[in-house]
C-alpha cells in the first residue's frame, strides 16, 4: 500500500508546486505583450506629464510656487474662447455627422465601404496642407471671394447702398481671420472622427430590435428616440470626445485661419514654450489646467453613457 500510494502522493506534491508556477508563467507570457506599450506610454506620456507638473509648480529658480497658476487669470478670455469654439465645432460635427453615419449604416456593405473610404480620403492628405488649402479659399483674394465678385454679388450689394453717402463699397467678404473660419477648419478636419465611431455602433444594432419596435406600433420618430439613439450613445460619446479634445487644444487651425486676434489655448501654450515670451513654467500651468478641463468634460460625457441599456426600456 505504501509503495503504491507514494507515487500518487509525490505526483500531487509536484502538481501543487507546478500548477502555480505554470499559471504564473502563462500570465507572464500574456502580459509580456503589453510591455512595449507600457514602455511607450511611460516614455512619451507619463514622463512628459510629470515634467509638466514639475515645471508648473516651480519657479525659474527651482523653488516651489503657485504664482504660475495665479498668472492664468490674465488669459481667462483665451480659455473662454477656446471652450466656446470647441463646443460649437463639436455641436456642428454632431449635427452633420449623426445623420451621415445613420444614412451610411443603412446602405449595403459595398456602399458602406465606398462611403467610408470617401470620408477618410481627405485624412490621407497632410493636416497642414488641408488647412493651407482653406486659407487659399477664404483669403480676401481667394477663390470664394473671386467667385462672388465674378457673379456680381459685390456689385449688387454696392448698388443697393449707392444712395448712402456714408457707405463704403466692398470688394470682398472678410472670411479669414475670424472665429467662423476657425470653426470651419475644426469641422472640416475633425468631422470624420464624429462619423466613424457613430457609424460603427449603429451598424451593429440588431435590425430585429428595430423591427420589434415597429411591430409594436412605434413610429419612425419613436424608434429613433427610444431605440436607435440610446443604443448608439456610446458612439456619440466617443465621437464628441474625439472632436472636442483636439478642437480645444488646436493651434495650427487657429493660427492659420484665425490670425493673431483669435488666439486659442494651443497658441497660448506654444507661445510660452516657443515664442519670444518664453516661460515654460506658465505654459506648463496652462497645460495642466487644460488637461483638467478635458478630463472633467470627458468624465461628464461618460456619465451620460452610463445606463444606456436602461434608456432603451424607459
Amino acid at each position: 500500500m505504501n509503495r503504491s500510494s507514494a507515487p500518487a502522493g509525490f505526483k500531487e506534491r509536484v502538481a501543487s508546486v507546478w500548477l502555480p508556477v505554470k499559471s504564473f508563467l502563462e500570465r507572464y507570457r500574456r502580459q509580456s505583450f503589453a510591455y512595449p506599450y507600457v514602455l511607450w506610454m511611460a516614455l512619451f506620456v507619463v514622463i512628459p506629464i510629470i515634467l509638466i507638473g514639475v515645471y508648473a509648480f516651480t519657479s525659474a529658480e527651482g523653488g516651489f510656487t503657485l504664482e504660475n497658476f495665479s498668472g492664468i487669470t490674465n488669459y481667462i478670455p483665451v480659455f473662454g474662447r477656446s471652450l466656446w469654439l470647441a463646443l460649437v465645432a463639436t455641436a456642428i460635427c454632431f449635427i452633420i455627422g449623426y445623420p451621415v453615419a445613420l444614412a451610411i449604416s443603412r446602405m449595403d456593405a459595398k456602399a458602406q465601404r465606398i462611403m467610408l473610404m470617401l470620408i477618410m480620403l481627405p485624412m490621407w492628405i497632410n493636416f497642414l496642407l488641408r488647412t493651407y488649402a482653406w486659407m487659399s479659399l477664404l483669403e480676401n483674394t481667394g477663390l470664394i471671394n473671386r467667385m462672388l465678385a465674378a457673379i456680381g454679388v459685390f456689385d449688387w450689394i454696392n448698388a443697393m447702398h449707392s444712395g448712402n453717402p456714408n457707405y463704403t463699397p466692398i470688394t470682398h467678404f472678410q472670411l479669414i481671420n475670424t472665429n467662423g473660419a476657425v470653426v470651419l477648419g475644426m469641422v472640416y478636419n475633425y468631422l470624420p472622427f464624429m462619423i466613424l465611431p457613430i457609424q460603427s455602433v449603429i451598424v451593429k444594432i440588431d435590425p430585429f430590435v428595430i423591427e420589434a419596435a415597429q411591430d409594436l406600433g412605434a413610429s419612425s420618430r419613436t424608434v429613433f428616440r427610444k431605440v436607435i439613439f440610446p443604443l448608439s450613445l456610446s458612439g456619440v460619446i466617443s465621437g464628441i470626445t474625439m472632436v472636442f479634445v483636439p478642437s480645444v487644444s488646436t493651434f495650427v487651425i487657429s493660427r492659420l485661419l484665425g490670425g493673431s486676434t483669435n488666439m486659442l489655448l494651443g497658441d497660448l501654450i506654444e507661445m510660452q514654450f516657443m515664442g519670444a515670451a518664453y516661460n515654460p513654467h506658465l505654459g506648463s500651468a496652462i497645460s495642466l489646467i487644460m488637461m483638467a478641463i478635458v478630463v472633467i468634460c470627458m468624465s461628464v460625457m461618460n456619465k451620460f453613457g452610463e445606463g444606456e441599456e436602461q434608456a432603451v426600456v424607459m
